[in-house]
């Protein structure tokens, strides 16, 4: 950076206008130092509780990175009960998986398909609407942690071959490494990470209904109002860390020295890690691998009904930059704002092309089952379309490169007549999609609700899927050991294939749209396939 950037004061005066809400904090850490901090706003609006760089927030899967070094650390310098073992660590912590997941072939599943995001297992979070939960409800680490791991029977791909985000996968890795070091994981993390790296504050909240007090996370906006965002879950191991502002200063710092220190936790943790096939992964330890104002940057962010969060570092730049919110709005706007105006970098103007007729509509997977929409992108940039397919309700941009044809940093598509074409490069697959048809006013208006509704069993998952209405209107809602679910709407994408909306969930981001296709036999409807990007190929059989 030099002397020709903006002053740091100006660039992070302009952080709170960028989003608007109670409140945040933000800090810049460059070559080992703090460039700049901010807290503004409210920790509590009810309560008149300004927000400082003190205030501990629930920082949400950010947890995930943090967990890893612990088990590196484990890896390095074993406890004594793992001395006393005379068995080979790794060996270990393969035998604790083994027994975690006692219903699943756990053979084809690899340590490091859990720290890499690649092991096929569905997310728990998700499948907790299958499960019957209602948005507001408890889970419980004693009551529904280990009835939920007993559901889990499948993968929805073959373990080491995909990137697929799942909590289970660290929820998991947390356990085992309670089971295999004889020590809790808040001993662990505390002993490990946050006495070395000076987070003295930080420390393992479980429970979401139990945050550290002041802070407050709000659901809404300044056109509806803020209102207390409700949160009752417990998790541990894919999040559950709280932390100030403070700590994440020091965190930063302890990375960044550990850095040039070849032996280090971090230099292992953060090592490009790699598919079954030698493919380069862009995920790997709890860390995501992106681009940022041209730069490679190793970033993850954080979510909660309530809460938003991200820390990106620079490697290359020893530049970091954690922001984190008391309400929900993307994070990384404020995190690309401040490196890019830091690095004095603007972003290419691309080529403009016009998109040709077609691209809008639904689209099938044949492989996953799941629909992928496609729509007209953001207005103020008319060369981006739209393309709805991953996790929650995220739409992703990508930007056109000829008239059939549309890339991002993670995928790349092209339409070909009533195929879509997607390179999913984050993911490691490729998509060969066929248009759905959309029904008419006229066909919607002929549905026959008697051809669907009633009710269909999810044996693996132990799960209920009851679809009720009448003229064509349908209304979905499941049943399971967490209890009688709510009613979610469903809407018609094409004959046989219909979402169901599921815009809140027990954790944040929810899962979306599911994309439900109807099976037929001789009889008519005979079962379902449910799917969301969290959790794929959920089969129900009509009874």
């Amino acid at each position: 950076m030099s002397h020709s950037n903006p002053n740091i004061e100006t660039i992070l005066n302009a952080v709170p206008h960028l989003r608007r809400g109670p409140g945040g904090v933000i800090a810049v850490i460059k070559d080992g130092q703090v460039l700049g901090q901010r807290a503004w706003g409210y920790a509590d609006l009810d309560q008149r509780i300004p927000m400082t760089t003190k205030t501990a927030f629930p920082i949400c899967s950010i947890s995930k990175q943090m967990v890893c070094l612990a088990m590196v650390s484990l890896l390095k310098t074993p406890t004594k009960a793992m001395q006393a073992r005379r068995e080979d660590t790794s060996k270990q912590f393969d035998a604790a998986l083994r027994q975690l997941l006692p219903n699943l072939d756990t053979e084809k599943v690899r340590m490091q398909d859990l720290y890499n995001m690649q092991s096929g297992i569905r997310d728990y979070w998700a499948m907790t609407t299958l499960w019957g939960a209602r948005p507001d409800d408890q889970f419980s680490l004693l009551h529904h942690a280990d009835q939920a791991l007993q559901r889990i029977k499948s993968f929805h791909f073959e373990p080491g071959t995909e990137y697929s985000y799942s909590n289970v996968n660290f929820h998991v890795l947390g356990r085992i490494l309670e089971n295999v070091s004889g020590m809790s994981l808040a001993q662990l993390l505390s002993e490990r990470l946050f006495v070395p790296a000076g987070m003295t504050t930080a420390h393992l909240c479980p429970n979401t209904n139990g945050l550290p007090l002041p802070i407050v996370g709000y659901e809404g906006n300044e056109t509806t109002g803020f209102f207390k965002a409700i949160n009752r879950i417990e998790w541990a191991g894919d999040a559950g860390i709280a932390a100030s502002l403070e700590d994440m200063i020091a965190y930063e710092k302890y990375l960044d020295h550990s850095l040039t220190e070849p032996g280090s936790l971090y230099a292992q943790s953060s090592k490009q890690q790699h598919f079954k096939n030698g493919t380069p992964a862009a995920y790997g330890y709890g860390l995501a691998r992106a681009d940022l104002a041209g730069r490679k940057s190793i970033a993850h962010g954080g979510a909660l009904r309530g809460f938003r969060h991200e820390r990106v570092q620079l490697p290359d730049e020893r530049l970091s930059v954690v922001v984190m919110y008391n309400f929900e709005t993307p994070p990384n706007i404020p995190v690309d704002y401040v490196v890019e105006k830091l690095l004095n970098w603007e972003e290419p103007k691309p080529e403009i092309f016009t998109a040709a007729k077609g691209w809008k509509g639904d689209y099938l997977d044949p492989e996953t089952e799941l629909s992928i929409s496609i729509t007209h992108g953001d207005r103020e940039k008319p060369n981006t379309l739209g393309l709805s397919y991953g996790p929650g309700t995220h739409e992703e941009l990508i930007t056109l490169t000829s008239e059939h044809e549309a890339n991002s940093d993670s995928m790349k598509a092209k339409l070909e007549g009533d195929t879509l074409h997607v390179e999913r490069l984050v993911e490691n697959r490729t998509i060969k999609a066929s248009r759905i048809t959309p029904l008419t006013e006229t066909e919607k208006a002929q549905i026959s609700s008697a051809d669907y509704t009633g009710r269909y069993f999810c044996e693996e998952s132990d799960s209920t899927f009851t679809i009720s209405g009448d003229q064509g209107t349908l209304y979905g809602a499941f049943d399971g050991f967490l209890g009688r679910g709510p009613i979610w709407l469903m809407r018609p994408l094409g004959k046989d294939v219909w979402s169901l909306g599921n815009p809140r969930g027990l954790d944040s981001t929810p899962p979306g749209d599911w994309t439900v296709v109807f099976k037929r036999g001789g009889g008519g409807v005979e079962g379902a396939t449910l799917g969301c990007w969290l959790a794929r190929k959920v089969k129900y059989v009509r009874s």
